[in-house]
């Protein structure tokens, strides 16, 4: 989890910093954080859309200019073959609904996170789909 707060602080949002770590066999797969894509303008460069129409965290997630860490780590993954099929997902922060989304395609098989997500959505697919999930107290 320390390593996966390290790598939010590479984050571009405005509104949250996040950082993912993909673990598996006990090597690290990928990382990821929260910002826009490559080669676009980052938040932090021309504001964020989401904060100027007034958006709510947890809320439209398609109106946003970034992606979210999870997202990228998986992206990572598939960019560069890595199978992360029975993986661990370590993240500052519970996945939201397109993330879980994902997250359950990829294969991960256990997501740790710290902080909560205002989206119970994301936490009954999740529960659904057989993943382990465990919130981390940081100490």
């Amino acid at each position: 989890m320390e390593i996966a707060h390290l790598v939010k602080k590479r984050a571009t949002c405005l509104r949250r910093q996040v950082g993912a770590v993909i673990v598996k066999d006990k090597n690290i797969l990928a990382t990821g954080y929260n910002g826009a894509p490559s080669g676009i303008m980052h938040c932090a460069d021309r504001g964020c859309l989401r904060e100027q129409l007034g958006i709510p965290s947890g809320e439209r997630h398609e109106i946003c200019r970034g992606l979210h860490a999870e997202q990228n780590a998986i992206i990572q993954s598939a960019k560069h073959g890595t199978s992360i099929q029975g993986a661990t997902l370590y993240c500052t922060n519970q996945p939201c609904g397109i993330c879980a989304k994902m997250v359950i395609n990829a294969g991960i098989e256990r997501i740790v996170y710290e902080d909560g997500y205002p989206d119970e959505l994301a936490s009954d697919m999740i529960a659904e789909s057989g993943i382990t999930l465990v919130h981390y107290t940081r100490k």
